[in-house]
This record gives C-alpha cells, sequence and structure tokens, in this order.
C-alpha cells in the first residue's frame, strides 16, 4: 500500500496536478492539507472518477484538510478531540480514518507566525492535545501513523541554514520539544535520513528562488508506531511535482508498506 502527505496550497489551484500525480503515482491514501476550500467545495466528484473515497474537514478559505483512499475510508473523525480553539473556534486541522488496514491521521499543525504570537502558543497548545489524542493508537497493535505539514523541523540539518530562522518559529527548542513528545508517546519519524537526497525537503519558498536553490526545509513528516514503521518498504520525497508552474511550495512525501 502507498501511503503519502501533501500540503497542497489551495486544492482548487492545484486540482489539476493533483489529480494527474494520482494517476501516475500510484498512490492509495493521500492525506491533504491546506485544501483553502469548504467542504462543499472540495473536489470530491472529480476524486471518485478516479476510484478514490474522501473524507474532508474544511470550512472556507483558510487551513483545511482530508483524507482520499481508494482502499477504503472508515471511521472517519473530523478534528482534534480536545484540541483548543483559536480566536473563539477550533481550526479544520486534522481528520482521521481507517484506510486498508492501518490507522491514519492527516494534520496542519499551526504555523505559529512569530515566537511572541497567541499563534504561537496556540501551537504549542494544538500539539499537547495531538499527544494525548493519538496516544492510544500509537500504542495498538495496528499500523498507525500521523503525517502532515507538522511546521517544524526536527532538526537544524532538517533546514538549509537554521542561521536565517534564529529566533523564529519551526525551529524553536519549545516546537522541537513539542515533536518530541510525540515520539514519548509511541510514535517516531519514518524518515531517516538515508533516502534518495542528503537533505529531503518538502518545502521551499516561493520567494528568492527558493526551490532552484534548493533553500528548503524538511516539515512534512510521518510520524509512525512500531507496527506501521516495521511494514515500511521505500519512503521518498517526490520532488518533482515541485518543478514547473502552479506548483504547491510544498512537495509530496510517499511512503510505501508491505501489509
Amino acid at each position: 500500500m502507498r501511503i503519502a502527505t501533501w500540503n497542497v496550497n489551495s486544492i482548487t489551484a492545484r486540482l489539476p496536478r493533483l489529480l494527474a500525480w494520482l494517476e501516475n503515482s500510484g498512490t492509495d491514501v493521500l492525506c491533504i492539507q491546506e485544501t483553502k476550500c469548504s467542504a462543499e467545495q472540495f473536489p470530491a466528484d472529480e476524486l471518485r472518477e478516479l476510484g478514490y473515497e474522501s473524507a474532508v474537514n474544511a470550512t472556507g478559505r483558510w487551513n483545511g484538510v482530508a483524507l482520499v483512499s481508494r482502499v477504503g475510508l472508515e471511521d472517519v473523525v473530523k478534528g482534534l478531540p480536545g484540541g483548543p480553539d483559536y480566536e473563539g473556534a477550533q481550526e479544520p486541522r486534522a481528520i482521521s480514518a481507517t484506510c486498508g488496514g492501518a490507522r491514519v491521521w492527516s494534520v496542519y499543525v499551526p504555523n505559529g507566525r512569530e515566537v511572541a504570537h497567541e499563534h504561537y502558543a496556540y501551537k504549542l497548545r494544538w500539539f499537547e492535545a495531538l499527544k494525548a489524542a493519538v496516544a492510544e493508537d500509537a500504542a495498538g497493535a495496528r499500523p498507525f501513523a500521523v503525517l502532515g505539514d507538522f511546521n517544524v523541523a526536527p532538526e537544524d540539518a532538517d533546514v538549509w541554514d537554521v542561521k536565517p530562522f534564529e529566533g523564529a518559529t519551526h525551529v524553536t527548542e519549545q516546537e522541537r520539544a513539542a515533536l518530541a513528545a510525540l515520539r514519548e508517546a509511541g510514535l517516531s519519524d519514518v524518515f531517516p535520513r538515508a533516502l534518495k537526497y542528503d537533505r529531503p525537503f518538502t518545502f521551499w519558498d516561493y520567494r528568492e528562488l527558493g526551490f532552484p536553490k534548493n533553500k528548503g526545509m524538511r516539515i512534512d513528516l510521518v510520524y509512525a508506531n512500531g507496527a506501521f514503521r516495521d511494514a515500511v518498504s521505500d519512503a521518498y520525497v517526490d520532488r518533482e511535482e515541485r518543478k514547473g508552474k502552479g506548483a504547491s511550495d510544498h512537495a509530496p512525501v510517499v511512503v510505501d508498506l508491505d501489509l
């Protein structure tokens, strides 16, 4: 089974590329982030024509997550159980389902904006709620993984140059500690650095020729329990999908499982 995660940065803008990628990549389950649409606007009909069921947690032009699967989509949970509100509402940043023998989450962790901003404190609270929500599945025998845009670079080596980020979000000790807390719950990164690229970045800013200059970050992650990790046969970042006109600023991250 092939499972992938992709922050598409607007599913409407990216739909032709998304449909073509699904047709060509052999992906069975795709975790999508930053749909930037309402649930009613989500292209479920177009995906159904390709054989994919859809589950969506989206409310409008910001945020939004989804799961699409051609191997089953059961026991869907929309939202982060126990998750914090921001400005009086719980944002659509998480969705989970059982797909073909594995339980998966698609998450879009808050950006944090600036360290002194309330959104940064909200990000840390969101991580705390995520750890509590996944603890039972993380400790279970069923393959389980949280996939998505975590908006944290786990280590300095996951950033093209950490110096420009000093004092900024995505690399702070508090954010990395929040990510480490997921490992304490029984999840760990399935992407060792020994991939097809020396520095497998997943995000490159549109500005300042970020992608051509490989000024990237590894912030799209797959955190999995032991049963999921033991089934992994391959993993890679599809850099080709970051190229060309109309690309998202994130590339798909793909994991193959022998279940």
